[in-house]
This record gives structure tokens, sequence and C-alpha cells, in this order.
């Protein structure tokens, strides 16, 4: 399982050791931080979450975005993600930890489902990702929502961590 980090505030120290493959930033980050880190990973994943994700990342030329579009209108908003972000760009997306939501999720093929995982309820999420390794081709993540989770009991693609 791959590590990506999520830096959720500005961390001049992570600028000298890149030694992830993957970055996830939150696009409430000052555009001057978020520049120079997507200059610093030239060769490097960088993603955006948040409220502004799609708009920063199409102006800071990031490699994609991580978004929660709920399940209503998902192969609309999707493909209006697509065209928005243009072409070669990654695009993940939340799920809320149910089986249903996470076949929708799949059905508009994004790159990647994204699982939320807590210390609290971690059983229910560890069994409903190995369900879903099981069945779908889709990649799958879970963003780590607080510390002491037990990342290596869990089976998907990857794992998203606070820096």
């Amino acid at each position: 399982m791959q590590k990506i980090i999520r830096i959720d505030e500005p961390n001049e120290t992570i600028l000298s050791d890149m030694s992830a493959e993957c970055y996830v930033l939150n696009s409430a980050l000052a555009d001057d931080f978020c520049k120079r880190f997507i200059e610093k990973a030239s060769d490097k994943v960088v993603l955006f979450y948040g409220d502004k994700a799609e708009e920063k990342s199409k102006v800071l030329n990031a490699d994609g975005v991580i978004v929660d579009f709920g399940a209503d209108d998902l192969k609309e908003k999707k493909a209006q993600l697509r065209k928005t972000l243009g072409k070669g760009k990654y695009v993940g997306l939340f799920t809320r930890n149910r089986r249903h939501e996470s076949m929708l999720v799949s059905e508009v093929e994004p790159d990647f489902v994204v699982f939320k995982v807590y210390k609290d309820g971690f059983d229910k999420v560890k069994e409903l990702t190995d369900w879903y390794q099981e069945f779908f081709l889709i990649q799958s993540a879970a963003w780590i929502m607080e510390d002491d989770v037990p990342i290596d009991e869990l089976n998907t693609d990857f794992v998203i961590v606070c820096a």
C-alpha cells in the first residue's frame, strides 16, 4: 500500500524532504505556498482537495483533485470536472462508507475512490474496503481522519495520511 501525504497547513519542512510519490494539498492553503510546493514536487503527483480544489488545480496546473460530490448526479458532475481540469488529470471521489454509494461512485469511473477512516467504526470500514477490493477494479484509498488508526490492517491501494 502506497502512502500519500496530505498537507493541511503550510509546512516548510516537507519542502526539504519530498520522499513520497504523491501529495494532497488543502485548497485553502495560500497560493504562494502551493506554487512553491508544486514547483519543488515537479516529479511527484500533486492533488488538491477542499472547497476550491478544482479551481486551484486548474490555475496552478496540479495533477488533479479529490472531491466529494455526494451520490446525486455523479455522472454529470464528474463529466464537468473532467472538462474543467482537462485531459490527463487524476480524479479521486469520496464515498460515504456504505456499499451502495461506493458502487454508485465507482460506476462513474474515477481514477480512485476514497474512504474516510476513523478509529471509531474502523472494523466496519475495514470490512467495506475489503469487500470493495474484492469486487472492483478501480483503485481505492483510505483517508485517515485521526491518529492511531491501524493503517497496516487496511486493504486499500493507497493510504492518505496527514504530514
